[in-house]
This record gives C-alpha cells, sequence and structure tokens, in this order.
C-alpha cells in the first residue's frame, strides 16, 4: 500500500521537534520558557501517542458505541440522559471505561496506573 506523503512522516516531524525542545531548548532555558517548552513537549508526546494508536482506537471505539446502539458520544449521552439504556448498566459502564482507559493512554498514560 503506497502512502500519501513522503518521508518523513507525520510521526517523524513531530518526533524531531520534541527531541529538539527536550535537547536544545529546555537545557540552554530556564524560567517561563522553560516551563511553556516543558509543555510543549508533553503535547508533541500525546500527539506521537494518538498517532501510534492509529485507527485501532478509533475503530474499537466506534465498535462499543454500537454494541450500545449509538454511534457517537452524544447519541450515548442522550440515551444515558434519557433511561434508555438503564436495563444494560453493566455494558454502558464497560463502555465508558474502555473510553476513559484509551483517552488516558494518550493524554496521561502513568494517570491509569
Amino acid at each position: 500500500m503506497s502512502e500519501p506523503h513522503d518521508v518523513p512522516t507525520a510521526g517523524e516531524l513531530v518526533e524531531a521537534v520534541r527531541e529538539f525542545l527536550e535537547k536544545d531548548v529546555m537545557t540552554n532555558t530556564e524560567g517561563r520558557v522553560q516551563f511553556h517548552t516543558r509543555g510543549a513537549i508533553n503535547v508533541l508526546k500525546m500527539v506521537e501517542r494518538e498517532l501510534g494508536s492509529g485507527t485501532d482506537q478509533a475503530s474499537a471505539h466506534a465498535q462499543r458505541l454500537a454494541s450500545l446502539g449509538v454511534a457517537t458520544e452524544q447519541e450515548l449521552c442522550d440515551a444515558i440522559s434519557s433511561s434508555a439504556l438503564d436495563d444494560r448498566l453493566a455494558e454502558v459502564v464497560a463502555v465508558v471505561r474502555a473510553t476513559v482507559a484509551d483517552k488516558l493512554a494518550v493524554a496521561n498514560p502513568p494517570y491509569a496506573t
């Protein structure tokens, strides 16, 4: 399968910027600039993790929602609010937990532990 873009990939570009910030900027700055650089590094790590998950998380999420008869998180919220899924509480909890776990795996992996 041919990729639509040449190298470097989006992931490689993000990694290169993150490494520059970690190795060059963080070690040569202090105070406010270093604080904001640390934040930027964390954002880039999140992007790398999201890119690394590929379509797996999105596909699994769509399947979980479909198992409850909804297509979006908003539809799930509406179904919960209207009590339409009250008889499937265990399934709803499992879907929500899996969704939160996936989001934490990207946003802040250590938090899940």
